[in-house]
């Protein structure tokens, strides 16, 4: 009989995280198998995510494991690699009611060189930082989250400055904590919008190479991992930022070369029509966004102290004061988890609690303070479910 000892990295609740030093015992007596029967049996685990066990069932069992642990777990075979990287394993743990929110939040620090990204995880759980990003470190880039994975976009090398345009995409995967170069861009920019739609990345607009202004935008096909050129904007724009509403791409923000100052035209893409339009009714001098539900909040540059929210349901605006309790701060970077929007303080204030909006509270209760908070000035955040 052969007994199988796996040593464990401590209790999982009702589940267990195996690690991946195993020992095998064969009992008094018994020959040890040989090469060809041993790479067989490699051959079939190699195969099957948990050997003896029904496929849909052991894919159950892995998705029931707490997020935490899924690093670990990724480093067990390649075939829970594979899957715990798939988009399958997050449609299994939709399916289980196991889906966790973390939300991660890019920061720099006064006595630090650079930025590092960092996780705070819940409410109720203590920050970590992630690897470092591949690369130099940057500057005017955009962030996306598409199937559970960070996307870091273009931009320029902050340390040698704003010509030194780059085409780079890194991919950080949340569930196995680790970076990866995807394919590049069909064309470098920097200050540009940037947004997922149906399943699909935009970028649009920015700065070139060589300083333009450009109407240029591409889409980024995951199955694929290819860019693709598509409809140029209608004028070029830049300093700008996008999101992802009714299954279309909406531009906001920023300047272009058709208006003096700041535009508050709105750009409109139906990706099934492959055209744009545009929307008279935008925002001007946009600090900071974050996406809830169906609504959009923003930060105006000229007025810290209220949310801008949009309703694209029928274009409209409206404000929402900012309360001074828990920070006296005027400059603030938006962040969301658990349905409602975060307020993180761009200034450093000893014991400041971060605001919480949320919208669905009842009316005089909307606001509320946390103490979770980044370990420095926050220069943007998302939040990614898996």
């Amino acid at each position: 009989m052969l007994a199988l000892v796996v040593a464990r990295e401590g209790p999982v609740q009702s589940q267990t995280c195996l690690g991946v030093r195993m020992q095998l015992m064969f009992p008094a007596g018994q020959n040890v198998p040989s090469k060809t029967m041993i790479q067989m049996q490699n051959d079939y685990s190699s195969r099957t995510l948990i050997p003896g066990l029904p496929e849909d069932l052991a894919k159950i069992c892995l998705a029931l494991v707490p997020r935490r642990y899924f690093p670990g777990m990724g480093a067990v075979s390649k075939r829970w690699m594979a899957f715990i990287g798939s988009r399958e394993f997050i449609a299994v743990r939709k399916e289980v009611g196991k889906v966790e929110e973390w939300i991660y939040v890019l920061t720099t620090e006064a006595d630090r060189n650079g930025s590092c990204w960092e996780v705070l995880g819940s409410l109720d759980q203590k920050k970590r930082r992630l690897p470092p990003m591949p690369g130099p470190n940057k500057a005017g880039f955009g962030v996306v989250v598409l199937d559970g994975k960070l996307f870091v976009m273009a931009g320029y090398a902050a340390d040698h400055g704003k010509e030194f345009v780059s085409d780079e995409v890194y991919c950080y995967h949340a569930c196995l904590n680790r970076w990866t170069a995807f394919a590049k861009m069909n064309v470098a920019r920097r200050d540009f919008a940037c947004a997922e739609v149906k399943g699909v990345i935009y970028v649009a607009g920015g700065f070139g190479l060589a300083g333009n202004s450009l109407s240029i935008v591409e889409a980024y096909n995951p199955q694929q991992n290819k860019w693709t050129l598509i409809e140029s904007l209608r004028r070029p724009r830049w300093g700008g930022f996008g999101c992802g509403f009714n299954d279309k791409l909406y531009v906001m923000g920023g300047r272009s070369s058709f208006t003096i100052g700041n535009t508050r035209s709105v750009d409109v893409y139906e990706p099934d029509l492959h055209t744009w339009e545009e929307l008279k009714r935008g925002c001007v001098m946009v600090t900071s966004h974050a996406v809830l539900g169906k609504s959009l909040f923003c930060i105006e540059w000229n007025n810290q102290r209220s949310l801008a929210t949009f309703n694209p349901a029928d274009s409209s605006w409206q404000r929402i004061p900012v309360p001074l309790t828990g920070s006296s701060s005027t400059k603030f970077c938006l962040g969301v988890l658990g349905m409602k929007v975060l307020l993180f303080s761009l200034e450093e204030e000893p014991g400041y609690q971060t605001l919480v909006y949320d919208p669905a509270a009842p009316s005089g209760c909307e606001w509320q303070t946390t103490k979770l908070k980044p370990s420095g000035s926050c220069i943007c955040s998302v939040s990614i479910e898996v």
